[in-house]
């Protein structure tokens, strides 16, 4: 991966996390174990510190950017979707970004919420727990059912499965140039079918 000491500041990283080759990391950045950050993801801490925590996944192309004397935080499990920026925010635990939202400074996303996609939560905005967060200004649409958060933990459960998968078999490789008629298919369990089953139990 490309880490880059700044000011005499050099990322660090837990051996237990997965950091793709392709993303970034730059000066204040601490990686906790069991961390997953997808490729081209960039972590930025040449302006504040930016903490990731145990458990938590950065995905593609994602910005995490410090604020001077604000540090950007995600904690244990937060779940961050492909093309988020979070901008010298904290993500409390177990909390979810979709993917195209952006978090501006200060504002806080409480544990558990999740917030859909291509929102945009404004510059100091504190949001309380277990809530579904929408929209542009974003707004708390109303709180989050059991299923729903089942659903988001089996999620997230299956970025914690990435890191091993991916320390123990991703490697950048030529591609083949034909289809074998016997082709493998990557598998695992959708966390979608989670949500499925546990509405037809209700």
């Amino acid at each position: 991966m490309p880490s880059y000491q700044i000011d005499g500041v050099t990322p660090v990283v837990s051996l237990d996390s997965y950091v793709h080759p392709t993303a970034v990391l730059i000066g204040d950045v601490i990686i906790e174990t069991g961390v997953y950050i997808g490729p081209n993801a960039s972590l930025r801490g040449d302006f504040g510190r930016i903490v990731v925590k145990r458990g938590a996944n950065i995905q593609d192309n994602c910005v995490m950017h410090g604020f001077p004397e604000q540090d950007t935080v995600v904690e244990e499990d937060g779940h961050i979707g492909h093309c988020a920026v979070l901008h010298g925010c904290v993500i409390r635990r177990n909390a979810m970004v979709g993917m195209n939202a952006v978090i501006m400074d200060a504002a806080e996303i409480g544990e558990n919420c999740i917030v859909g996609a291509a929102s945009f939560v404004k510059a100091g905005a504190s949001y309380a727990a277990n809530q579904l967060i929408l929209g542009a200004p974003a707004k708390v649409v109303r709180t989050l059912s059991s299923q729903e958060l089942a659903w988001k933990r089996a999620g997230t459960e299956q970025y914690h499965q990435l890191v091993t998968r991916s320390q123990q078999s991703l490697r950048e490789v030529e591609p083949l140039r034909d289809l074998d008629a016997d082709h493998p298919r990557i598998s695992f369990t959708d966390p979608h079918q989670c949500l499925a089953e546990a509405r037809k139990a209700k």
